[in-house]
């Protein structure tokens, strides 16, 4: 956990090397740092959203108990995907202040992409979990990370959609659903039973130990 947590530290910081002073001619450096906005925009929406993803992953890791080698590589699968996020960020910001719609159609797919791989990762981690409920605490329901599994896929939808309404339609499409997918992730980031009432997937809390119950008679 303790490494996991160093990488996305690592990641996080590296998005500010992308805030760098503007050129300006004296008295002009106001102007240059209001016309830097894409960055701006863009390095806060990446901050978020690498956020989101560690207080998902502090969610996950509070309810496994072990670890076996597929969990460690799935792991390391979404450190990896985590680890691609400044790269596409950085180029939705240059193309942002070139003002290419080409370009700008370019980047969205690409982030889109890593958006989606980045999502397919938990999907991995997820379903291994659910296929070994051994590897988690006592307490936690059998098919809990059953039932995570449609968060991710749902990501891997929203970004690949996301990406062909960027390119086919105008990029500030895909901009918005880029905003919003971690948003969904920030609400559902202990699970849906947890979460927003009307995304709950699965059994209440009630019927999980009800079940448990059962199970231990």
């Amino acid at each position: 956990m303790a490494f996991s947590d160093a990488i996305i530290a690592i990641v996080i910081t590296l998005l500010v090397l992308d805030l760098r002073p503007p050129e300006a001619e004296p008295g002009g450096l106001l102007t240059a740092l209001l016309e830097e906005w894409p960055t701006y925009l863009a390095y806060a929406a990446s901050y978020v959203y690498l956020a989101v993803i560690w207080l998902n992953h502090k969610a996950a890791f509070t309810r496994i108990e072990e670890m076996d080698r597929g969990l460690q590589w799935s792991n390391l699968g979404i450190l990896a995907t985590l680890a691609l996020v400044p790269w596409p960020t950085a180029v939705i910001a240059e193309t942002a202040r070139t003002g290419n719609l080409a370009d700008e159609r370019v980047a969205v797919a690409l982030y889109a992409i890593v958006g989606a791989l980045l999502c397919l990762s938990w999907l991995v981690f997820f379903s291994h979990l659910a296929r070994h409920p051994d590897l988690t605490k006592e307490e936690v329901d059998d098919s809990y990370f059953a039932r995570e599994r449609p968060r991710a896929i749902i990501g891997v939808v929203l970004y690949l959609a996301a990406g062909i309404a960027g390119v086919l339609i105008h990029p500030l499409v895909a901009s918005v659903v880029f905003l919003l997918v971690p948003t969904f992730f920030a609400f559902t980031s202990h699970g849906f039973d947890q979460g927003v009432p009307l995304l709950r997937f699965g059994r209440t809390n009630d019927d999980r130990e009800s079940g448990k119950r059962s199970g231990d008679g």
